[in-house]
C-alpha cells in the first residue's frame, strides 16, 4: 500500500524546453506526480503543454516572470525542483527556495543520479566542445561501442536516461556528454570517468557575471573526473597548467613550443604522436582549421583512454564530416562559397572561423552582442575580410565600431538575415569576393529560438538561392 504522505509528493519542473521536458517525462515514467512551470505563452507553448497533459503531466504556463509566490501552493508538498539550463541558478526565486531546504537541483543531475553507473565522457569549454564531443561519438561508434550522446547537444541526457531504463537489456558502453557552464553549475555530482576541457575565453559573463566565477564553474567538473585533458594551445588554460588538477596535455605546435612536454603533439611534417610513439597523420581529419587540430588531439587522447587503437582511430576520423552549423560548408554559386558558422555565438569562435576560411571573404554577423574582447574581433575582421553585412539587434553598434577602427570594407547594415544573405552575394560580386561566411559572434536570441534555427534559416535562404540562380 502506498504511503498517502509520499502519494502527495510533486516533482516541479522549471521550463518547458527539450530539457524540461524530458525531466517531466523521465520522473512521469517513474510514478512521480510531476508539475511544469514554463514563464512564457505562445501558441507553440500551448501546444506542447496540451500534449503533456494528455501523457498525465500538468503544466502552467505562467505568462510572467518567475516568482517565489508561484511556488505557493504546493509548498510542503515540494519533493524536488528540477531547473532547465536555460534558468539562472542564482535566480532569486531558486535561492529562496534553497533557502527553505527544497532539494534543487538541474536536469543533468537528476539524469546524472540514473546514469552514473554508466562510463562517460564529459567535455567542456568556451570553444570546440560540440566539434569534439561529435567526433568522439563518431569514433565511439564506428568502433562498436554502444554510445549515446547528449546534454547540451543532440538528446537532453533525461532523455538517455528514460530510454537506458526502457532498453535495460542493451546497456549503454559509453555516454558522450556536452556540458555547458548552465548545466554544470546546476549539476555538482555530476563526475565523468573521463574530462576534457577544450578552450577558455570569456563567455556568458551576462549571467556568470566574472571571468573567476565562469572558469570555476568549468573547473568543477574536471575535478571530478576520473581522467583529465587539457587543452595546451589555449593561453588560459596554458597559463593555469600548475594550478590544475594532474592530467594529459595536448598540443599542435612542436613540443619545444611549451614549457612542458605535451602527451599529445604534431611534428612538423603533420604527424601526430602519443609521447614518443607516432601515431599517424593529420591529414586523416577532411575538415579545415587549426582549431580541428586542437579538436582532433583532444578526441584521440579521450579514444586511446577509451581503449582504441591508433589504427582503428584514423580509420574513424578519415569519415568524420564538420558537424552542422559550425563551418559547415553548403555548396558553391558561380565560384562562390557558402559557409554556415552560426553556432560561432561569440567572438572568439568567430576569429576562428575567419581565420579558417582563407579565401577572401564577406563574412555576415550580428545578433545580440555577449561580454568580450571584440576589438581582437574586429582586428581580424579588418585582417581577412573584403567586407561585412550585418544584421540583427546589435547591427548598428558593431558597424560604428568597425567606422571608429578604420575599416577599409565595405559595410552594410539590414534587418534580418534574409535580406543581410542577398547583400552578401551582391557585396562579393563587387569586391570579387570567393566566399560568404555567417559567422555571427553574437548569440541568436533576438531573432531566433538557438543558434541552429538561425544556421537553418541560413541554409535554407542560400538553398533557395541556388535554385533560382
Amino acid at each position: 500500500m502506498s504511503n498517502p504522505k509520499q502519494s502527495n509528493q510533486i516533482h516541479i519542473v522549471l521550463g518547458l524546453g527539450t530539457s524540461g521536458i524530458s525531466a517531466a517525462k523521465l520522473l512521469k515514467s517513474e510514478g512521480k506526480n510531476v508539475l511544469v512551470l514554463e514563464n512564457n505563452l505562445n501558441e507553440k507553448l500551448i501546444h506542447i503543454a496540451n500534449k503533456l497533459k494528455s501523457e498525465g503531466i500538468e503544466v502552467i504556463l505562467l505568462g510572467e516572470p518567475l516568482h517565489i509566490d508561484n511556488f505557493s501552493p504546493w509548498l510542503g508538498k515540494i519533493c524536488s525542483i528540477i531547473v532547465s539550463p536555460g534558468i539562472d541558478w542564482e535566480h532569486i526565486a531558486l535561492k529562496q527556495l534553497r533557502k527553505r531546504d527544497i532539494n534543487t537541483k538541474g536536469e543533468v543531475e537528476l539524469a546524472w543520479e540514473r546514469l552514473n553507473h554508466i562510463p562517460s565522457i564529459g567535455i567542456t569549454g568556451t570553444n570546440g566542445k560540440t566539434t569534439v564531443t561529435n567526433m568522439l561519438y563518431h569514433i565511439l561508434k564506428l568502433n562498436n561501442l554502444n554510445t549515446d550522446m547528449g546534454g547540451n547537444i543532440g538528446k537532453a541526457l533525461s532523455k538517455i536516461a528514460l530510454e537506458s531504463a526502457s532498453n535495460a537489456q542493451e546497456q549503454l558502453d559509453w555516454i558522450v556528454l556536452e556540458l555547458s557552464s548552465y548545466q554544470i553549475e546546476g549539476s555538482p555530482k555530476v563526475a565523468p570517468t573521463i574530462g576534457i576541457w577544450t578552450t577558455f575565453t570569456p563567455d556568458h559573463l551576462e549571467r556568470h557575471h566574472d571571468l573567476e566565477t565562469y572558469f570555476k564553474i568549468k573547473r568543477s567538473l574536471i575535478e571530478k573526473s576520473s581522467v583529465r585533458i587539457y587543452n595546451s594551445d589555449d593561453r588560459y588554460l596554458y597559463s593555469k597548467r600548475k594550478d590544475l588538477p594532474k592530467g594529459t596535455w595536448i598540443g599542435i605546435n612542436q613540443q619545444s613550443f611549451y614549457s612542458h612536454n605535451p602527451n599529445f603533439w604534431i611534428d612538423r611534417e603533420g604527424y601526430i604522436f602519443e609521447n614518443q610513439k607516432k601515431l599517424f597523420h593529420s591529414s586523416a581529419l577532411k575538415i579545415p582549421g587549426e582549431h580541428n587540430l586542437q579538436n582532433l588531439l583532444l578526441v584521440i587522447a579521450a579514444a586511446r583512454e577509451v581503449g582504441i587503437d591508433h589504427t582503428s582511430i584514423a580509420k574513424s576520423i578519415n569519415s568524420f564530416k564538420s558537424i552542422p552549423h559550425r563551418l559547415e560548408y553548403l555548396g558553391k554559386i558561380d565560384n562562390l562559397s557558402f559557409y554556415n558558422d552560426s553556432k560561432a555565438t561569440n567572438v572568439d569562435s568567430s576569429i576562428t572561423g575567419l581565420r579558417s576560411i582563407t579565401c577572401p571573404k564577406i563574412l555576415l554577423a550580428g545578433g545580440i552582442q555577449k561580454k568580450g574582447d571584440y576589438q581582437l574581433w574586429i582586428n581580424q575582421i579588418k585582417q581577412s575580410t573584403r567586407g561585412i553585412v550585418l544584421f540583427g539587434i546589435s547591427g548598428e553598434n558593431i558597424k560604428q565600431a568597425l567606422l571608429v577602427s578604420s575599416y577599409k570594407g565595405e559595410i552594410v547594415v539590414k534587418q534580418n538575415l534574409e535580406e543581410a544573405t542577398i547583400a552578401s552575394i551582391d557585396m562579393a560580386r563587387k569586391t570579387n569576393s570567393k566566399s560568404i561566411l555567417l559567422s555571427p559572434a553574437g548569440a541568436s536570441f533576438d531573432q531566433y529560438q538557438n543558434f541552429e534555427e538561425r544556421g537553418d534559416h541560413f541554409k535554407k535562404i542560400v538553398k533557395e538561392y541556388m535554385t533560382v540562380n
